[in-house]
């Protein structure tokens, strides 16, 4: 599938809202829908797997959770690497840490030092851009381990929450791209 429209129209159609949760008043986008419906789930990741190859990454790295579940087979798909940042205390070795601020409270992700060559252009992939902290602390994690950005593509942009403007100074001039926007 290669209709952007298209593509856009089915994802968005496999996504289900859950009204208050996890708390009340929060509308939930829920992915798991997506990802059990093979139709959508590979036209999804053929489409990460397309835009890597585009932007010559030779790995893509994956957020936890859902980031994982989307950036893993995009990688194998487009033959590449895949990296996972993860939450504090869950890789082994030696790891670059950010810590950053969340709506309540605050989080701390890592990636392994050795992850990245130096220089080697990455992908990024998430399910979501909300308020963009997670996104910008993992896009300092890259920096940091030496791997040069080529871009960060988000299953679903909150439009509402403006996190793109967030992302602006940590993108370096790399591409911002979400599939859907809500």
């Amino acid at each position: 599938m290669t209709d952007t429209a298209a593509l856009a129209d089915l994802l968005n159609s496999r996504i289900r809202d859950v009204p208050d949760y996890p708390k009340p008043g929060v509308l939930f986008k829920d992915i798991a829908p997506l990802l059990a419906d093979a139709e959508a789930f590979g036209a999804l990741t053929r489409a990460l797997a397309s835009r890597a190859n585009e932007l010559g990454a030779t790995k893509v790295v994956g957020l936890e959770a859902r980031g994982f579940v989307l950036a893993a087979p995009a990688a194998f798909a487009a033959g590449l690497g895949f990296v996972p940042i993860r939450k504090k205390g869950k890789l082994p070795g030696e790891v670059f840490q950010k810590s950053y601020d969340l709506e309540y409270g605050s989080a701390t992700l890592e990636v392994q030092c050795d992850a990245f060559e130096p220089g080697e252009p990455v992908l990024v992939v998430d399910d979501v851009l909300a308020t963009g902290g997670t996104i910008a602390a993992s896009l300092d994690l890259v920096q940091r381990a030496g791997a040069r950005l080529v871009g960060v593509v988000v299953l679903m942009e909150l439009g509402f929450l403006d996190g793109r403007e967030r992302l602006a100074t940590h993108l370096a001039g790399a591409p911002l791209e979400t599939l859907v926007t809500v």
